[in-house]
């Protein structure tokens, strides 16, 4: 495994954080004999995401070797956490002892209170987002309507995507792509994941006749419902908002998070994001960062966008994100899913309590409840179920 240079040496007090385990739960199934080994490009843009479970440890913590990449980098000055003795270790031992889980960490507010590594991954490590990536891209939306890059999100995408004017995504409002409730058809996970899989062959690959973003998008062009009346999860959507994005502020998606999210929260490490077959990076997919960086991330959100006393995204715009209008009844927990509701791509956990999440396939968590500042960090290599929900109310009924 190819180790990166601690950039943080004498700055973080790691010793709060234990060794690496070289292994975790059924670690040959996915490739301790072997070395954890990294597919190569050839098989993993043929077999794509989910790789074979083999290949997981080594594609989710080294993406950038697969796919071509744009780092996001880190802050000249990186913002230290704190660390205090976990005080009831049993719940995390047993839940990491019969889950895959690769990396976990747990902070509340600026100080760390569990920071767990298994399947030799370490610190030092990036691990991808999954579809954690969507809730950043819609983190970067809200950043440009605070800029006045985006005049309202009731604007419909058309205005700043001149190729999709006339097409069903260009005829829908940001909110209802923020919503995943756009109306247009998109088969997320009918026949094996056809519309997924078109999405890929279209946007990163660029096969096909809907080869490219934009012509990749306009493929998507059947309205099912009025938009903004029923939620449907949908990958094509915050690859909109990306190209929304792209056409307000300009540059690349990686330079916006960099200046306005990534250094002012002194994240340690650079981060990369996936760029698909036009440069432009994939609003689904295919961000990676350091787990403590994730967590730096989840402690902006708990702070409704406030870091160190600092505004970085309007405290509105996070109260927004999180929340339910009256009239949006359809995207409360039990009604926009089975369990949860849903927010600006966010998830919104039920219950009288505020707390949301950034969700990715495969088990991909960062939790965050406000009212106590606690975060959870979680990077997998396969669901966890109901457990990683389980987990979290312990640690909320403990220390929030």
């Amino acid at each position: 495994m190819i180790r990166r240079r601690n950039i943080l040496a004498g700055l973080v007090a790691t010793a709060g954080s234990r060794p690496a385990r070289a292994e975790g739960p059924d670690a040959d199934l996915y490739g301790a004999r072997e070395g954890y080994p990294v597919p190569p490009r050839g098989i993993a843009r043929r077999e794509g995401n989910p790789w074979a479970p083999r290949y997981r440890v080594g594609a989710f913590t080294h993406l950038d070797a697969i796919y071509d990449t744009r780092p996001v980098r880190r802050a000249g000055e990186p913002w230290a956490f704190k660390r205090a003795p976990f005080e009831n270790e049993a719940p995390v031992a047993d839940y990491l002892a019969s889950h895959p889980v690769m990396g976990l960490l747990v902070a509340r507010d600026d100080t760390i209170l569990v920071e767990r590594y298994q399947y030799g991954r370490t610190e030092h490590d990036r691990f991808l987002s999954q579809s954690m990536v969507k809730s950043i891209t819609g983190l970067l939306i809200g950043f440009a309507v605070a800029d006045g890059a985006i005049a309202s999100i009731d604007d419909l995408a058309e205005k700043y995507v001149p190729g999709l004017v006339g097409s069903e995504y260009g005829r829908t409002p940001i909110r209802a792509l923020l919503n995943m409730a756009s109306g247009v058809a998109f088969g997320e996970e009918q026949e094996g994941g056809r519309d997924l899989d078109r999405l890929w062959r279209g946007v990163v690959a660029g096969l096909g006749p809907a080869g490219g973003t934009i012509g990749s998008l306009r493929q998507f062009d059947r309205r099912l419902a009025p938009p903004g009346t029923h939620h449907a999860y949908a990958s094509s959507e915050p690859d909109v908002l990306a190209m929304v994005l792209k056409g307000a502020v300009g540059g690349t998606a990686s330079a916006y998070l960099q200046d306005k999210l990534w250094q002012p929260i002194g994240s340690e490490a650079d981060a990369t994001w996936l760029i698909d077959a036009e440069g432009y990076e994939l609003g689904h997919f295919g961000f990676s960062a350091t787990l403590r960086d994730y967590a730096r991330l989840g402690r902006l959100l708990a702070h409704d966008g406030t870091w160190n006393g600092r505004p970085l995204l309007p405290a509105h715009w996070m109260i927004d994100a999180t929340s339910v209008r009256p009239e949006d009844a359809y995207l409360l927990p039990g009604k926009a899913m089975r369990d949860f509701g849903y927010g600006y791509l966010l998830w919104l956990l039920p219950g009288p309590r505020r707390q949301f999440a950034l969700v990715g396939a495969f088990g991909q968590r960062i939790i965050v409840d406000p009212p106590s500042k606690l975060v959870l960090v979680q990077t997998a290599l396969d669901e966890t179920g109901g457990a990683s929900w389980k987990l979290w109310r312990t640690l909320v009924g403990q220390y929030g």
